[in-house]
């Protein structure tokens, strides 16, 4: 099989899709491998440690997504790239389609077989490749809040761990999945009170088995969530459901709770957020202000840090491959029932049931066309 790598374009977007060790053990499965030039500059890989890998040099894109039946990629197909997209091309990569109708309707349109990373799910639900980027945002949401808690970031100018006599941070963390367990252990490094809601038991009384008494947990309810915004510095949403828009727990009205110069950073985004005022925002303009609170809504956190997040990302990444490249599409999604259940597009029909629900879409099982 022909894999192509791609130079992310997305701002500020410095992780690539595939490593050298990756090229060097799809070549050596007899594939051939197509890297855009500067791919991994952002990552501090060269282009000539990919052709010692035995890797080719492309110059232009667009040669990368005409000679190849598999796209590895990091983020979603940006509009300058939709017209390379071609039938039966095999796209894999972080998709989130649920809240990018645009997208989804070119990939329907142009035939391409779509695979979201996010999507990719195994039987008890667990998503092993979201779940390194989970780690590395949720780290990252604390680092970035605790910025722009800062007075000349246009925060309150609260120090998360406070000192000696001095009233600490709050922290209200909203979901106990990997996103929120990272940035719970972020915050409580920092000293800051934290306090971490879900609405399932069995997640709360893992943060509590991990964190004991330096986490406080709360059932997620309107009420409880309400009571906590008025002493909120910094309020992480972390709330995720594999494949669909994400709910709004927080509303427009419940701002008005939170201080002048509080800090909400919704990692969520990428889904639809879970603030009902978040907005997708960029590395070069992370943030913005409504009602007095600092929203901070960057859609690909992880690619500030693309040393750390490029190796976490591909060494999870690099197995699927192998199998798309080694069996084929339908050889390896019959055989990887998680990898058949990150399947979102396929021959123009929208496969994957939370993605359909969330934009409207008629709903085809993927095992229909298999």
């Amino acid at each position: 099989m022909i894999i192509g790598v791609l130079k992310e374009i997305k701002d500020n977007e410095y992780r690539v899709g595939l490593v050298p060790s990756g090229a060097r053990a799809l070549k050596e499965a007899g594939h051939r491998v197509i890297v855009e030039k500067g791919a991994g500059t952002g990552s501090s890989i060269t282009d000539e440690e990919y052709v010692k890998a035995g890797a080719e040099i492309s110059g232009d894109a667009s040669e990368v997504y005409s000679a190849s039946e598999l796209i590895v990629k990091v983020k979603e197909p940006q509009a300058s790239e939709y017209a390379y997209l071609k039938k039966d091309q095999i796209i894999f990569t972080f998709l989130h389609l649920a809240a990018d109708r645009e997208l989804t309707e070119e990939l329907i349109k142009r035939g391409a077989t779509a695979i979201g990373y996010e999507t990719v799910e195994e039987k008890d639900g667990s998503v092993p490749i979201l779940a390194p980027m989970s780690e590395v945002a949720g780290r990252l949401s604390v680092q970035v809040g605790a910025n722009c808690l800062m007075r000349p970031s246009g925060g309150r100018g609260v120090l998360l761990g406070g000192v000696p006599g001095v009233e600490k941070g709050r922290v209200t963390i909203i979901g106990a999945g990997t996103v929120g367990i990272n940035a719970a252990l972020m915050a409580i490094g920092l000293g800051s009170r934290v306090t971490v809601l879900d609405t399932r038991p069995a997640a709360l009384r893992h943060m509590e088995e991990l964190f004991g008494s330096k986490v406080d947990t709360l059932f997620s309810r309107s009420h409880e969530i309400e009571g906590l915004l008025a002493q909120t510095d910094l309020l992480i949403g972390a709330v995720h459901i594999p494949g669909t828009r994400t709910p709004h727990i927080i509303t427009r009205k419940m701002l008005q709770l939170m201080r002048k110069g509080s800090v909400i950073v919704d990692v969520s985004v990428d889904q639809g957020g879970c603030v009902e005022t978040i907005r997708p925002t960029t590395h070069s303009d992370p943030t913005y202000e409504i009602d007095g609170v600092i929203h901070y809504g960057v859609a690909n956190m992880p690619g500030a840090v693309p040393i750390t997040s490029t190796s976490a990302l591909t060494n999870v990444t690099l197995p699927y491959v192998r199998k798309l490249a080694d069996a084929g599409l339908k050889g390896a999604l019959t055989a990887d029932p998680a990898l058949a259940r990150g399947v979102n597009i396929h021959a123009g029909l929208v496969v994957h049931a939370g993605l359909a629900s969330s934009l409207g879409c008629e709903y085809t099982p993927l095992k229909k066309l298999l």
